[in-house]
């Protein structure tokens, strides 16, 4: 059976089926054009920066494309690309790790504003960049994407014991860093 799209151009009232690869190609074009902003904003809750961000979704999206003849009709493609991206940050935090370098002493922190309530004054994503990267995974896709227990289990391959742990550690840690400010869920 052949896969047949059909694309329709302003400029002419004729339509041009689509078959095969051109097909693929278009399906794969929509789903990027659906996707993309979706994984850059859960990329970056994941790492803080935009631009690794930027990279992190455009990895994901090239795996994705290179699987895509085997996937595009038969997986559900938003569980699948969210299970890349995190298995491609994963993988991106262990090779980064690696090159990291210690310094002997950290820079001073920047002033805080005047007038501000608290001397110490923490953002979510401050704290949240404070939790391990698995642990802030979980977070993320928990409370902030919004899946079930089992969900973050399949999109981070462990149990979803494993997912309530760290979840449970998760938001423990939190709580102690951002104090008054952190509501119970």
């Amino acid at each position: 059976m052949t896969d047949v799209s059909v694309v329709s151009s302003e400029s002419s009232e004729r339509a041009l089926p689509l078959t095969g690869r051109a097909a693929r190609d278009a399906e794969f074009t929509a789903f990027v054009a659906a996707s993309a902003p979706r994984l850059r904003r859960l990329a970056y809750l994941m790492c803080r920066d935009w631009h690794l961000a930027q990279d992190l979704t455009q990895t994901t999206l090239a795996k994705m494309y290179a699987s895509w003849s085997r996937i595009w009709r038969t997986a559900n493609l938003e569980a699948y690309s969210r299970k890349v991206l995190m298995n491609t940050l994963l993988d991106q935090k262990k090779r980064r790790s690696d090159s990291e370098v210690v310094l002997a002493e950290l820079p001073e922190p920047p002033a805080r504003p005047a007038g501000s309530t608290r001397e110490l004054s923490v953002t979510l994503l401050e704290a949240l960049a404070t939790l391990p990267v698995h642990d802030q995974a979980v977070v993320v896709l928990r409370h902030w994407e919004d899946h079930s227990v089992d969900t973050v289990a399949e999109i981070l391959g462990v149990t979803p014991s494993a997912v309530k742990m760290r979840n449970a550690r998760a938001l423990s840690r939190l709580r102690a860093l951002l104090g008054d400010d952190f509501p119970d869920p």
